[in-house]
């Protein structure tokens, strides 16, 4: 078990090495946010780069695995294994061979997960509002809002495809940027 002293010793240590990196985590920050806002400028272009992405991944994830897989083929679960290197070949192939179809594929993923994303908060929020006084009704909105955005993204297909995923990680790129830039320039300004 971790005491409140290891804990204070880990907060201090992870301070100074931020602060003595807060330049990498500015540039990283201000590089986000770039990436950001050109993919909310250009939504379409960014949900097909995502695509493209996400095909090579898994296709260079599904040869590693075949890789591995025969090199390990004494091994049980072998061929549990090799099905599972092999779909992720598939799959690869399959979005970069046709990554307008994979973005509305994508876009359908992406409004079911928060439909059941946006349901599981409000249940969360209701169940604990006595624990979380207060706070509650935040969760309470996040669920709400997490159910519109899949709301909009569902009703709006096939022409949501062209900008959904593009906006949605356009905005998590922007925000990630602007919390590392803040991040970094908290760091550079402490005297810990």
């Amino acid at each position: 078990m971790t005491s409140p002293e290891d804990f204070s010793r880990l907060q201090s240590m992870m301070s100074q090495r931020v602060k003595a990196h807060w330049k990498a985590f500015l540039f990283e920050g201000i590089l986000l946010a770039i990436l950001g806002v050109a993919a909310l400028i250009l939504p379409p272009l960014a949900s097909l780069a995502i695509a493209i992405f996400l095909g090579w991944m898994f296709l260079i994830s599904g040869i590693g695995g075949l890789i591995v897989t025969y090199w390990a083929r004494s091994t049980p679960g072998f061929w549990w294994s090799l099905i599972s290197a092999a779909l992720a070949v598939l799959a690869g192939m399959l979005l970069l061979a046709r990554p307008m179809q994979a973005v509305l594929t994508l876009t359908i993923v992406v409004g079911a997960y928060f439909l059941a994303e946006g349901v599981a908060t409000i249940m969360y929020a209701l169940e604990h509002r006595r624990e979380l006084s207060g706070r509650w009704s935040w969760l309470l909105i996040s669920g709400f809002v997490d159910i519109a955005i899949s709301f909009m993204v569902i009703t709006g297909l096939p022409s949501s495809a062209e900008w959904a995923i593009g906006v949605l990680v356009g905005i998590n790129l922007l925000f990630g940027g602007a919390s590392l830039i803040g991040l970094a320039l908290a760091a550079r300004n402490s005297n810990t």
